[in-house]
């Protein structure tokens, strides 16, 4: 078997990360994942392995972390973030995807599901799109919420940048 090198490494203080993520959104609400230790939630997805395909990636992760398939449709957007979490600054390159869950949608369970992943416990959620929820749930980077409520009709590259921020 080869051996497998996610795409993330320290230097000194700072991290650089690769990160790819699905957006799947069903009934206007979007799918999103929260490890058991952390106060936030992201997309689902993970890093990228070195000399893989960004959109397998996704497919792997999803199947990794949801023990389902997915089918990976067309870049939305690729991102650019900057920001501090656990002493370190991070700067994160993503690849933002539109994705679907053959025959899955909210159910109205909380959490919809849960699974071990690394060590830890990912609890998946389908959070709507309307209201506050995005926020409240928390969910990163910052700049998604609105973005996910307006998405564009053309790939955009966003660039975001929260150690500026009080």
């Amino acid at each position: 078997m080869n051996e497998r090198h996610v795409i993330s490494f320290p230097i000194g203080e700072q991290r650089f990360n690769f990160r790819v993520a699905g957006i799947i959104i069903v009934d206007g609400h979007v799918l999103v994942c929260r490890e058991d230790d952390d106060d936030y939630c992201m997309l689902p997805g993970g890093r990228i392995e070195l000399g893989e395909p960004s959109a397998l990636s996704l497919e792997r992760e999803i199947e990794e972390e949801l023990a389902m398939p997915a089918n990976v449709g067309a870049m939305i957007a690729t991102s650019e973030s900057f920001y501090r979490r656990d002493d370190e600054d991070f700067h994160e390159l993503g690849f933002f995807y539109a994705a679907e869950l053959p025959g899955q949608r909210p159910n109205g369970s909380s959490p919809w599901l849960q699974r071990p992943d690394e060590g830890h416990i990912l609890s998946f959620d389908w959070v709507p799109l309307a209201g506050d929820a995005l926020e409240t749930a928390n969910l990163m980077p910052r700049w998604l919420p609105a973005f996910l409520r307006d998405l564009p009709e053309r790939q955009v590259h966003i660039t975001h940048d929260e150690r500026r921020q009080a």
